[in-house]
């Protein structure tokens, strides 16, 4: 008996497993030979001459015959050569045409042959065994491999070689940001404009000019309207005289625009003043002052525009495909691109009717307070909006759901290295995980890495099995 290395014996069993059929276990057997203590020997058989190896079973393989360095042939290994396993669980090497067929041989042959496909994994089957153009043997396939043409059995080794990973599909909440664009912008529920009612002079205008801050109450400008001038003497002669139509009077100077203030100033007094003043509504920041000094104005010409810069509206430009994810009442975080390492928080209060065409976004309006008027109009903006389902939903990690534009499939583990595709439909998707609406259940196992490899092995064995019951009589 010629003593070798694991290594010689590992090369020979790699053979052997793709050329005779012995099995995964016949090959753990093998790897365990590292560390075993046994004395093999080196299969020789008969048949054509596969390659040929050291006369000492050094680890020195050659394809053609060649001579060791003290001038000895190499032995030729022929085809038939084969392994057993005895008793101690020594592998020893013996000739297959001498020797009784192992339990695996009688096992395969009790299995029905379906047919043999190619090795490289082409479309191309055959009823009889047969080779390629490259001399490879056809492999088999028995019956009860492809139950389901579109099952994928993957042996334990080639799992771990290929990398395939799973998890299971939890009841969780997707959450992810949306990032877009923004622009601020007034509140126009907290703009007015100054104009007047009836004919009037501007006597004369306050020192507030375009972007002054203003308050409630302060005086913008003075003005004359012989009009308002007429409807305060009536109403101070019909409260001197205690006639009937001062309330009359009255309501005709308010419906002027005559402030409150004026006309109790005229009741008590009783005389109407040569010059009236106008004061601000609200507090803000003058947008526009268009009055000035001896204008005459007529009734609604613009003359001082004010806006309440308090609270401010951010307009996003969210696109068509996020809308989806993107809810009333959704918070939001903005930072300005001039105020750096600051944030506003606030949350989504109204999405426009109507999609822009060139853009295909629609409009998003976002309220923020602004109570020392840091946000400045038409400042750009990036917004972060919290999109996703907020109550856990059925979801798997991203990488798990294989997109091919019509459909999404997910492959799910059966166990024994058995993957089965699912087709599924897909909710909201989130930055690692995604909304599964129909197709898996939680607690299903689900393929996230090497998934692709799956899905390519399914449709090749779909494609195998198609033609196989097509070639059939």
């Amino acid at each position: 008996m010629v003593a070798v290395t694991s290594f010689a014996v590992i090369g020979g069993g790699a053979y052997l497993a793709g050329t005779t059929g012995v099995g995964q276990q016949q090959l753990d057997y093998l790897l365990r030979l590292t560390s075993a203590e046994a004395e093999p020997v080196i299969p020789v058989g008969t048949g054509s001459i596969i390659y040929y190896r050291h006369p000492d079973g050094r680890p020195e393989y050659s394809r053609q015959a060649k001579k060791a360095a003290d001038g000895r042939d190499f032995v030729a290994v022929g085809q038939t050569a084969d392994i057993s396993f005895d008793a101690s669980g020594v592998v020893a090497a013996k000739d297959a045409s001498q020797s009784a067929a192992p339990v695996l041989e009688q096992a395969q042959e009790q299995r029905k042959i379906l047919y043999y496909r190619n090795p490289m994994g082409l479309p191309d089957t055959s009823k009889v065994p047969k080779k390629d153009s490259m001399g490879m043997d056809y492999l088999p396939v028995y019956e009860g491999d492809q139950a389901d043409a579109s099952t994928v059995k993957v042996s334990l080794g080639k799992l771990q070689r290929t990398g395939v990973k799973t998890a299971v599909a939890e009841m969780a909440a997707i959450s992810r940001k949306v990032r877009v664009p923004g622009t601020v912008t007034w509140d126009e529920r907290l703009v007015s404009v100054i104009s007047m009612r009836t004919d009037s002079f501007v006597d004369q205008v306050a020192g507030v000019t375009t972007g002054d801050r203003v308050s409630k109450g302060q005086k913008l400008f003075s003005f004359y309207s012989q009009e308002i001038a007429t409807a305060g003497a009536e109403f101070a002669a019909g409260r001197s005289a205690g006639r009937a139509t001062e309330s009359g009077s009255a309501l005709r100077l308010k419906n002027l625009g005559v402030p409150q203030e004026v006309i109790d100033g005229i009741a008590a007094k009783g005389q109407v003043p040569t010059s009236i003043d106008y004061m601000s509504p609200r507090n803000g920041v003058v947008l526009e002052r268009l009055a000035t000094t001896g204008m005459m104005a007529k009734p609604g010409d613009p003359l001082f525009k004010i806006a309440d810069i308090s609270t401010v509206w951010i307009v996003a430009e969210v696109p068509e495909y996020d809308i989806g994810s993107v809810k009333i009442g959704s918070p939001v975080e903005v930072s300005v691109r001039s105020l750096p390492g600051q944030s506003f928080s606030g949350t989504v209060s109204l999405f426009s009717p109507q999609i822009e065409e060139q853009t295909r976004t629609t409009k998003v309006r976002i309220e923020l307070a602004n109570p020392i008027g840091l946000l400045l109009a038409n400042m750009y903006a990036d917004v972060e909006i919290e999109a996703g389902a907020p109550k856990p939903v059925v979801s798997v990690p991203s990488s798990a759901v294989i997109d091919t534009g019509d459909r999404q499939v997910v492959f799910i583990d059966k166990g024994d290295g058995r993957f089965e595709p699912r087709d599924v439909s897909v909710g909201v998707r989130g930055g690692e995980r995604t909304e599964i609406l129909k197709g898996i259940v939680a607690g299903d196992k689900v393929v996230v890495a090497a998934n692709f490899l799956l899905d390519a092995e399914s449709n090749l064995n779909s494609a195998l099995n198609s033609m196989a019951e097509e070639a059939k009589p």
